[in-house]
């Protein structure tokens, strides 16, 4: 499928969120008729029927179906599990039935550096963006990233492109449920740790996790964690040139940190990318997203000073480790988008001293021991909110660690945080969870958590 090939093609798109509105765009512009489908109601759907009228687009909402009379394409939302009766009605029928980035791959002239894993995947994808951007590249951040403005939608950055640029995109798990062709210039793999079990086994996991290599061949790099034994065993038999990067062993064939160096070797050449203290994000973890980045930067001809620069003047993303305020001598941090058992591990170890740990939210899933034991050995004191707070607290209280509070709101918490921390110390909201209990989304968990902060920092309560 080109661009020219989907002219004149009817297209169901599922689901008005971000990712169907910018593909029904970008299929009004290709010729395409896409028709729209949403189970909410109307009245929770304004703007976006509203740019739908705007686009000459139909939008069919209020029931969770799909009608397939005359559709020739099914495009599913993100949210809407592969197992779900209207994609077994739509194979059925003889409809395809591929997710955005495999349309996106479809009539893309640039090439593709796709980027998934449990942890560090939307840092890693503007770090990469940042580096090509810095060296004059033509760079798209894009996919899934939740960052403010800063990315765009993979199927908006693949029409917009030329083919001198290049898109770095971060893809989620259920992104790559339904590619049947994508195959990305360069795919790495972060990590693969415990994450959407309410949605999918451990394994089906991974193996989706995997399938970003799927298509590759030899003139195709694949990027993989030496470091993290499920990619290391699942990626032995991948098809593009495999790149490996670790903290802990020198490579042959990717990037390492030898003494306070970041080497990269591909094919004869080898690199400095960086001195260690060029990075300026906290934690072991991003020493691993640093050295993924700049496998993806040098593949495609990033030269080292540009690399620094970008290191030099990238402090982080919104969300992610974002420093706040200073207040009566105590830091807070937003650490909203740490959704997983893993990322609060990572978080919490990368912060120095005991900090004060906001956390809880609609749990996924999983094994909680790890979050229970890194707050036993690491944190001052536990400030629980949400739907699960019962489920860690029982879980924490094992290890024998009983600094526990439990908060009614995300102000609550933060007061109650500020309470126990002293000069010095640290206030982390590191959830550790999803947040759809009591809000739309880690973003607003994240919003909330910075207004109540600088709230107080403005009357002086922490003074």
């Amino acid at each position: 499928m080109t661009e020219s090939s989907l002219s004149e093609k009817t297209i169901a798109v599922v689901g008005m969120a971000r990712t169907g509105m910018a593909c029904a765009r970008v299929l009004v512009d290709l010729g395409a008729t896409p028709i729209l489908f949403d189970r909410k109601n109307p009245h929770e759907l304004g703007r976006e029927l509203g740019e739908a009228k705007r686009l000459g687009v139909e939008a069919r909402v209020g029931h969770p179906g799909v009608d397939f009379d005359g559709i020739d394409l099914l495009i599913p939302s993100p949210g809407v599990p592969a197992t779900a009766h209207m994609f077994k009605d739509a194979v059925a029928r003889g409809v395809e039935v591929v997710s955005e980035i495999e349309l996106a791959y479809r009539i893309a002239k640039a090439p593709i550096i796709a980027i998934t894993g449990t942890n560090g995947k939307t840092t890693t994808t503007v770090l990469t963006g940042r580096m090509l951007q810095a060296d004059g590249r033509e760079a798209y951040i894009a996919g899934n990233v939740a960052a403010g403005d800063i990315g765009v939608p993979l199927v908006t950055a693949a029409h917009k492109a030329s083919a001198d640029g290049v898109i770095v995109a971060e893809i989620s798990t259920f992104q790559l449920e339904w590619i049947t062709s994508f195959k990305p210039k360069v795919a790495m793999l972060l990590n693969i740790g415990a994450d959407h079990i309410d949605r999918h086994t451990q394994e089906e996991y991974a193996a989706l996790k995997v399938r970003i290599f799927e298509h590759q061949t030899g003139e195709d790099y694949s990027v993989i964690n030496l470091d993290n034994e499920p990619v290391r065993s699942r990626t032995e038999d991948v098809g593009g040139h495999k790149l490996y990067f670790s903290r802990k062993e020198n490579v042959e064939h990717g990037a390492f940190i030898d003494g306070e160096r970041v080497v990269v070797r591909i094919g004869d050449t080898e690199t400095v990318a960086c001195s260690i203290t060029d990075i300026r994000l906290p934690g072991e973890h991003n020493q691993e997203n640093v050295l993924a980045a700049c496998l993806g930067a040098i593949a495609f001809g990033v030269r080292p000073e540009s690399i620094q620069k970008a290191l030099h003047e990238f402090t982080g993303v919104v969300h992610r480790m974002e420093w706040v305020a200073k207040i009566g001598g105590v830091d807070y941090i937003n650490n909203s988008m740490c959704t997983n058992v893993e990322a609060f591990v990572r978080s919490v170890e990368a912060v120095n001293g005991r900090p004060v740990v906001i956390a809880g939210g609609k749990h996924k899933g999983g094994d909680l021991s790890p979050l229970a034991e890194v707050v036993s050995s690491r944190a001052k004191h536990l400030v629980l909110i949400g739907a699960s707070v019962d489920e860690i607290e029982e879980a924490v209280r094992a290890t024998g660690f009983g600094d526990i509070t439990h908060a009614a709101d995300m102000n609550d918490a933060v007061a109650k945080a500020s309470l126990v921390a002293e000069s010095g110390d640290t206030v982390m909201l590191a959830p550790g969870c999803a947040s759809f209990d009591m809000f739309r989304n880690f973003e607003e968990r994240g919003e909330v958590f910075k207004a109540a902060v600088r709230h107080r920092a403005s009357t002086g309560q922490g003074d």
